[in-house]
């Protein structure tokens, strides 16, 4: 994959971001309430309306408060937050770390899962462990991710509580992060009491969005290793006297994985729009947790860049699996 394709993806995003803005700046002006009443207390007077409405920029046409707010986004500025009164940009900087550590561990959970689910299925095929694997995957896909999350809260928080069911760390524990990104820093910097910490709490959201996931990459991944089991290049490595397992782990996977790729990159936008509840039910401070306070609120200017900062992470993710694709893929990098 060439520099020159990779600057025409980023090139043709834009006409996607602007479309996805002008669709939410809309809907949010046509969807009943006012922002502005819910933060005045009952004995406001028309005026104090009026003034706090000429302060967010409200009450002129909706064309000139789109005209204004996108020319401000293009210079990096994406307004004041009515609600928690502070900058939009620098709430969801500060939030956007706390979720892409959730969606990753999510991720790497969810496939090394479904590999191990996998592998095990087709080394053990017409056997207990195949039906039993089959059988597990089913159950799973039957069950969303809001219903794991809550099944974890009260069997391994409240029953059994093993786990903690709240926050992203203990607040007693001294660990002072330079960014908002405590795994990745926590493991750099080898504390590992903090990163342990950091793990328990990340564990059951992280489970909650990885299981479903799990089991479709499972099915997946069960049938292209099928196919990559008949195919000639298995048959000789076979005649050369690999084990089977060796010949699933070392050779059939790596080509098995090229339409998991591809299903991983779709399903993690999914991933990223099912934090919200998981972070909601396990009170963790990421954009999800971020986004329920903004409609709940009814936060025009949090809304729209929560919305925006979404859907970069949904082109960011695609152009993420193109490239890992044609990694993967000989034909795909040569073209």
């Amino acid at each position: 994959m060439s520099g020159r394709y990779l600057l025409k993806r980023l090139f043709w995003a834009l006409p996607t971001l602007f479309g996805v803005a002008v669709v939410v700046f809309v809907l949010m002006r046509v969807v009943p309430g006012d922002p502005i009443a819910m933060m005045l207390p009952p004995g406001a007077t028309a005026d104090d309306v009026g003034r706090l409405r000429a302060l967010y920029g409200l009450d002129a046409p909706i064309a000139r408060q789109f005209v204004v707010w996108i020319a401000q986004v293009a210079r990096g500025n994406f307004g004041n937050s009515i609600s928690l009164r502070d900058g939009v940009g620098s709430l969801i900087l500060s939030r956007l770390p706390a979720t892409l550590e959730l969606v990753m561990v999510a991720v790497v959970s969810a496939c090394a899962l479904a590999a191990v689910a996998a592998v095990s299925a087709v080394y053990f095929r017409g056997r207990w462990p195949e039906l039993a694997v089959d059988g597990a995957t089913g159950l799973v896909l039957a069950i969303p991710d809001f219903l794991w999350a809550l099944l974890f809260v009260l069997v391994l928080g409240v029953l059994l509580p093993w786990l903690p069911i709240s926050g992203r760390i203990d607040p007693a524990r001294d660990f002072n992060p330079a960014t908002g990104f405590y795994l990745a820093e926590a493991l750099l910097r080898l504390q590992w009491r903090a990163l342990a910490d950091l793990m328990r709490h990340i564990l059951l959201p992280a489970l909650a969005l990885a299981l479903p996931l799990a089991a479709a990459l499972t099915r997946v991944l069960k049938g292209s290793l099928i196919d990559a089991m008949n195919q000639d290049y298995v048959t000789l490595v076979r005649v050369k006297g690999y084990s089977r397992a060796r010949i699933l782990w070392r050779v059939a996977l790596r080509n098995a994985l090229i339409p998991t790729v591809t299903l991983t990159g779709v399903q993690f936008s999914f991933l990223v729009g099912g934090t919200v509840l998981i972070e909601y039910i396990f009170s963790y401070p990421g954009i999800g947790n971020l986004a329920i306070a903004a409609v709940n609120q009814r936060d025009l200017p949090l809304i729209q860049g929560l919305i925006l900062a979404f859907a970069l992470l949904f082109i960011l993710a695609n152009l993420a699996v193109d490239m890992t694709y044609s990694l993967l893929n000989p034909k795909v990098r040569q073209s």
